[in-house]
């Protein structure tokens, strides 16, 4: 090739990219871009999302194929832990609707601390109870559901109506506790 085809030819691949080829440290491109992400991992548990989402967004063009699918499911939980820090609710009712739609996306774990978190506030929350036997029903802790919904109708009475036709406890309707607590003998 002549130097006025090599000039004219556009360069294909960084230096990054081509395999085996080392950094100034002798570190391969593999090797380099581990080493990113295992610093990026430790400043994501670190809590510190902000440069961890920074770095992973950083890495992720040039992470060997292997890392790219983990970068990317880090950077949705920097993403995600960051959001959590800037939520405000005007009410406990909107924080509710913020918990049932984490429960709906199946983020089962965040769900339960923002019910939890509704109950820190508001000891009375009857539907934060409720929310949270739904959210044991469906994850099948039995117990927690049984304790949480009896608690809910407790505080109002009417939770045990909508119980009765919630699908949501599907899996509850053999349970005699459960058909007891919804449908309790009148002396």
């Amino acid at each position: 090739m002549t130097q006025e085809a090599r000039s004219a030819a556009p360069s294909r691949k960084k230096t990054s990219e081509v395999a085996g080829k080392s950094d100034r440290r002798g570190r391969t491109g593999n090797e380099a871009a581990v080493q990113h992400y295992q610093a990026a991992v430790q400043l994501l548990q670190q809590g510190k999302y902000e440069k961890a989402l920074a770095a992973l967004e950083k890495l992720l063009p040039e992470a060997p194929a292997e890392l790219q699918d983990r970068c990317r499911v880090y950077i949705v939980t920097c993403r995600r832990q960051m959001e959590k820090g800037s939520l405000t609710f005007l009410s406990p009712e909107e924080h509710y609707d913020y918990a049932i739609s984490q429960l709906n996306t199946g983020y089962y774990e965040e769900a339960r601390e923002q019910f939890n978190n509704i109950l820190t506030g508001h000891p009375a929350a009857d539907y934060a109870f409720y929310g949270l036997a739904v959210l044991e029903a469906i994850t099948g802790h039995v117990q927690d559901c049984l304790n949480n919904l009896a608690r809910a109708i407790e505080l109002n009475p009417k939770s045990r109506l909508q119980a009765r036709v919630d699908n949501d406890f599907q899996n509850m309707v053999d349970d005699p506790r459960f058909t007891e607590l919804l449908y309790p003998e009148v002396p």
